[in-house]
């Protein structure tokens, strides 16, 4: 025989007050008396009662549920985001629901629209790379009381907070590390130039290039260019135009590039350097040791989570944080094995 639940009824009638006090006593109305209160808490205890506080909050057109939207959760810059932001939500409350788009523009929409229609309270959004712009976006949230936090790859015309890395110091930091090492002729491959962490990265490569006096050979610049298997193909190319080093916009590809390099015969970082962004655990194991840029996922993961707190809280109608970058020179730039930081 299966047992029924107890429910709000239950409980009423075996104290004698109506459901509709049971249901304010339970969410801890200060207008029912305390008494009342305790009397209802104790009595629920007894029966075994077990709030449904999912239906609870969808009555009250509002859940203690907060969205993330991802690129892929199998890198682990996103994964540490996701990791630290869900500690930092779950101690005030709230619990986390994750999407993934795959680098798909038409992920994107369905993960907004399916966690728009299951009532978050807020969404949290890294966009994909081929998402052209935030004009679907717009459309997808207008009229929507749901809180906005984007991280990583912002829209700039989009409400709500960002928090965002320093990309073009990070950039800037590694080039200019390659020209310091004396390599000559340093390509790039760079993300999509409708994503403003890519096109700031960009622009701290040529920031880099022009304060050295170096020329900017747009034929060395890969746009595009954020997976292994384009990191091989491009780094091929620039080594067939006697590049000597290679800035990426991402570890991914910058793994491609140091295969390719290997693959050609050439001595990395005696013929031809690499540096990549993100620091990536694997890039402490390779053999050369990879040099990347920190982006310091953890932190920003921390930061985009309060950033939503103060959202919910309404404390803000939103702001920019920006997170620190760090190089980190490992053997593929002439440093030394380093483990990951």
């Amino acid at each position: 025989m299966i047992m029924s639940k107890t429910t709000i009824v239950d409980i009423a009638l075996a104290l004698g007050i109506t459901p509709s006090t049971v249901s304010r006593a339970l969410a801890g109305n200060k207008k029912i008396k305390a008494s009342t209160r305790e009397a209802v808490r104790a009595k629920a205890k007894e029966l075994g009662y077990e709030r449904n506080e999912v239906a609870s909050n969808l009555r009250r057109g509002v859940t203690k549920t907060v969205g993330i939207i991802v690129p892929r959760i199998n890198r682990e810059f996103f994964s540490s985001i996701i990791s630290k932001a869900e500690a930092v939500l779950v101690e005030a409350g709230y619990s986390l629901l994750i999407c993934q788009t795959y680098e798909k523009a038409e992920n994107e929409i369905r993960a907004l629209k399916t966690l728009s229609s299951s009532r978050v309270a807020g969404i949290m959004i890294s966009h994909s790379a081929e998402t052209p712009s935030s004009k679907a976006i717009k459309e997808t949230i207008r009229g929507s009381k749901i809180k906005l936090v984007q991280f990583d790859r912002v829209f700039e015309d989009l409400p709500g907070s960002r928090v965002v890395n320093d990309d073009f110091n990070g950039a800037y930091m590694a080039v200019k590390h390659l020209i310091e090492r004396g390599y000559k002729k340093i390509g790039a491959m760079v993300g999509y130039d409708t994503c403003l962490a890519f096109v700031n990265r960009y622009k701290g490569y040529e920031a880099a290039l022009k304060e050295a006096g170096m020329p900017l050979d747009k034929a060395l610049v890969f746009p595009g260019t954020i997976v292994r298997e384009t990191g091989y193909a491009n780094a091929g190319k620039a080594i067939d135009a006697a590049c000597d080093a290679l800035y990426s916009s991402g570890d991914f590809s910058a793994l491609g590039a140091l295969e390719c390099a290997l693959a050609r015969g050439l001595r990395v970082p005696e013929d031809f350097a690499i540096v990549g962004t993100a620091n990536e655990s694997f890039t402490a194991l390779t053999t050369p040791s990879m040099s990347s840029v920190n982006q310091n996922p953890s932190d920003m993961g921390r930061q985009a989570a309060e950033a939503m707190l103060r959202l919910l809280k309404g404390d803000t109608a939103g702001e920019e944080i920006i997170v620190d970058t760090e190089l980190i020179v490992r053997e593929s730039t002439g440093g030394k094995k380093q483990q990951i930081k």
